[in-house]
């Protein structure tokens, strides 16, 4: 029963603390870093009221130090999706009929959990399954996690009381309601919080979830889960499984209340979800909202009135800071000929500053790539760059997969704008530069536009305004995320929703009020105080006989 209105006030964004030497986060980073360390977690599968271990253990190691064991997560199969589903579908009703601000109240509480209680120990997480830094964790698994629960549930209170007009004698009300159905959410590794967005927009909409994280992100995934159950969340709302995607999809898609998919990955296998759905509409109950964030090919465009310095920390933060591994990061960039050789010998020499190694050096910028497919992939680009004509590598290169999976912070120069390392996704610590004629700022534009199938972020430097101007328009459909003087990535909840369109995804925006519309279903309501009796309308009636000789 409500018997109230409530209402969240816009939150303010989650202070990112420094982790500077002497700073208390700092001690007790290092002492949660220390302890996570010392055992070994069994990790299960979270499916209803049940924590379910199947035997079949897959390991969890650091990427950064492979020899070390950090637990194991429990494979599962076709017969745990179904299991899911239908705890799922059995929390629905309840859920669902769950006043909203209780529902609400759930997140807010794992925010503040996240905020405190469990700051150092899931900012070690991320580090340790990850291999990210202090302060990239930080931000990540900490700072963007609770933007996302705290803005969401604001988001939720301002769609809620949008109502429409009401003529008199009428009261016309809508109702939001969650899907029919339940909604797979599928999350990458690279980001704590995208793990914890997917699954928990739809939840706090009233809808149940069935959420598969990637491989590589269970050891984070798991304790977010934890501090969900802490919050008060009930059994069956959001059901953690772990399975090959295959097989999820097997179950998920050929399900009549699958009613909906929250995604981030590669856009092939987006693609290739949406087929599937597309195929299997005639089964479903409802036509599923597909919602997803796939690949980027993300561009710095400099004009020949860039900062140098301006140009270079850009370059350096947006290509290099967690290895690389953002959709966001900077992986192409045009430099034009008039400051090309000042660019280049200064991004060289800062790069050759950046120290590499595991994450509880703090002084380290550079950590391991995510695992050894990632780091395969990345080293055959790396090694065919060498061979190749009209190729460069300025700085870096040095592939290392003894101890982790390092690959330095690398600088290809091409001259050819189309070369391979211009245009494929590499998900890693590789930048590619062209340079183009300083005259030429137009031809550079449709460069950019068309050498890639991607449209997530990209970023023009330049003091002349007018240069800015062309680019920002010229480059309309180029980004979803556009940055000026700045580097492409560190988009903030509220303040810089995330997503961008072509082939990087349905652009549904995370952090802002549009995801959470998505994610909903409306129903109008009206009611007829004096409902009419009589079907006939006065038009109908007929006109009086005017008396002959008036």
């Amino acid at each position: 029963m409500n018997i109230g209105s409530f209402y969240y006030p816009l939150p303010a964004n989650e202070p990112v603390f420094s982790y500077a030497p002497g700073s208390r986060e700092r001690e007790l980073l290092k002492i949660a870093l220390k302890e996570l360390k010392s055992k070994k977690i069994d990790v299960p599968m979270y499916i209803g009221s049940e924590e379910i271990r199947t035997g079949k253990k897959v390991e969890i190691r650091p990427p950064h130090e492979i020899r070390h064991l950090l637990g194991n997560f429990h494979q599962g199969d076709a017969s745990h999706v179904k299991k899911a589903i239908n705890a799922a579908l059995r929390a629905k009703d309840k859920w669902a009929n769950l006043s909203w601000e209780n529902r609400a109240n759930i997140f807010l509480k794992a925010a503040d959990l996240l905020a405190t209680k469990y700051r150092p120990e899931m900012c070690a997480a991320t580090m340790l399954g990850q291999s990210k830094n202090a302060f990239q964790a930080e931000i990540d698994a900490v700072c963007e996690l609770i933007d996302f629960l705290r803005f969401n549930v604001h988001f939720l209170s301002e769609i809620y009381k949008q109502q429409p007009i009401s003529s008199a004698g009428i009261h016309n009300r809508m109702e939001y309601r969650p899907l029919e159905g339940f909604v797979l959410a599928i999350t990458p590794f690279n980001f704590t919080s995208i793990g914890g967005n997917l699954p928990t927009a739809p939840a706090m909409c009233g809808n149940v979830v069935v959420w598969k994280c990637a491989n590589t992100q269970v050891y984070s995934a798991q304790m977010f889960m934890r501090i969900l159950k802490e919050a008060g969340l009930p059994d069956g709302v959001i059901n953690l499984v772990f399975v090959d995607g295959p097989t999820l999809g097997d179950v998920c898609f050929s399900h009549p209340d699958f009613d909906g998919i929250h995604f981030t990955g590669s856009t092939a296998v987006f693609k290739n979800i949406w087929k599937i759905i597309g195929e299997n509409t005639k089964i479903y109950k409802s036509y599923p909202r597909i919602v997803g964030e796939t690949g980027g090919k993300d561009y710095v465009l400099a004009h020949k009135s860039a900062d140098v310095d301006v140009l270079v920390t850009a370059l350096c933060r947006g290509a290099f800071e967690y290895q690389g591994q953002k959709c966001s990061a900077a992986s192409r960039a045009y430099i034009p000929s008039n400051i090309a050789k000042q660019v280049k010998k200064k991004l060289v020499a800062e790069i050759k500053t950046m120290k590499m190694g595991t994450v509880e050096d703090f002084s380290n910028f550079i950590n391991a790539v995510i695992d050894e497919k990632s780091f395969d992939k990345l080293e055959a680009y790396i090694k065919q760059a060498r061979k190749d004509k009209g190729v460069k590598i300025l700085v870096g290169g040095k592939c290392d997969k003894t101890n982790g999976y390092f690959i330095e912070p690398t600088v290809i120069e091409v001259t050819d704008p189309k070369y391979v390392t211009m245009c494929d996704e590499l998900f890693g610590p590789v930048l590619t530069i062209y340079v183009y004629d300083e005259n030429k700022f137009e031809d550079a534009i449709k460069l950019v536009d068309t050498t890639s199938p991607y449209a997530l972020t990209g970023a023009v430097i330049a003091q002349d305004r007018n240069a800015v101007e062309l680019a920002t328009r010229k480059l309309t459909n180029s980004a979803g995320n556009f940055y000026i003087n700045d580097k492409p990535t560190g988009a903030v909840v509220g303040q810089q929703p995330f997503g961008g369109a072509r082939g990087s995804g349905t652009n549904d925006k995370a952090g802002s009020i549009l995801n959470m519309y998505r994610w909903l279903s409306a129903r109008t309501i009206k009611e007829t105080f004096n409902p009419a009796t009589d079907y006939r309308y006065s038009f109908m009636k007929e006109e009086p006989l005017t008396p002959r000789g008036e």
